[in-house]
């Protein structure tokens, strides 16, 4: 296969700085003719028919600006007049006869002192007196503890109360009821009166399930014999705590 030698006129590698060079020369007045290039100022025309005052400021003056005050509204007083309508005038009779009565004399009585009788105002019933079951002379007798002294009655009163609780109590509603395992604490106080009745039962339980049981149960105690405070029968105040313990 021939070689095809390339004619020296025809070689455009020849011509390769000429290009660069006229390229670098094209950039350059693209530059020139940018730079040279001036955008033309657009004015805009503000019609304003009441134009500010020009005020020529020196760069040495101070500038202070005083704020007017705003004009107050002046409130005017409004006078209110009451209108009463006069009543028509009636003519009536002058001719009227007065009649002047006179107060009959009586005879005046007087009071002996040594004559009359004082009689004593009622006394209000005086209110029962509540006394705590600790401080009671003579504690209330529960069924059972009759004829002990004052301290062998207060120790056996305890001890019926915790049989009582224990006999009647039912121990596995605390289970029932899917309490956590710990130990709960049941407050209960009530009061026995004056005639051995029990009243006013005050119960503080975790569950309400527990706060009934409990309830029923106090109501289930029997009659006793009232306290003595004084040689007179008093309401006694007792508290009755129960712990248990649920595993």
């Amino acid at each position: 296969m021939k070689n095809v030698k390339k004619l020296p006129t025809k070689q455009l590698e020849r011509f390769s700085n000429i290009f660069t060079q006229l390229g670098l020369v094209l950039a350059l007045f693209i530059v020139y003719v940018i730079l040279e290039h001036q955008t033309l100022e657009k004015s805009l025309a503000i019609v304003d028919f009441n134009p500010p005052e020009a005020i020529m400021i020196s760069p040495d003056q101070d500038i202070i600006f005083v704020r007017e005050p705003k004009p107050e509204p002046k409130i005017q007083n409004i006078t209110s007049t009451l209108f009463i309508v006069d009543e028509p005038i009636k003519k009536v009779d002058n001719n009227i006869v007065e009649t002047v009565l006179v107060q009959p004399t009586e005879d005046i009585v007087q009071l002996d002192i040594d004559a009359l009788i004082t009689v004593e105002e009622p006394k209000e019933a005086e209110p029962l007196e509540t006394v705590p079951f600790i401080m009671i002379e003579n504690a209330p007798v529960f069924k059972g503890c009759e004829g002990l002294s004052k301290e062998e009655n207060k120790l056996c009163f305890d001890k019926k109360m915790n049989k009582f609780v224990q006999r009647n109590f039912d121990a596995q509603l605390a289970n029932e009821i899917g309490l956590h395992s710990g130990k709960y604490r049941i407050s209960t106080q009530f009061i026995i009166d004056d005639i051995g009745n029990v009243v006013d039962i005050q119960i503080r339980a975790p569950h309400f399930r527990l706060k009934k049981e409990m309830q029923e149960l106090i109501e289930k105690l029997p009659k006793f014999t009232p306290g003595m405070q004084r040689n007179k029968a008093v309401k006694v105040k007792y508290t009755l705590p129960i712990s248990f313990r649920v595993d």
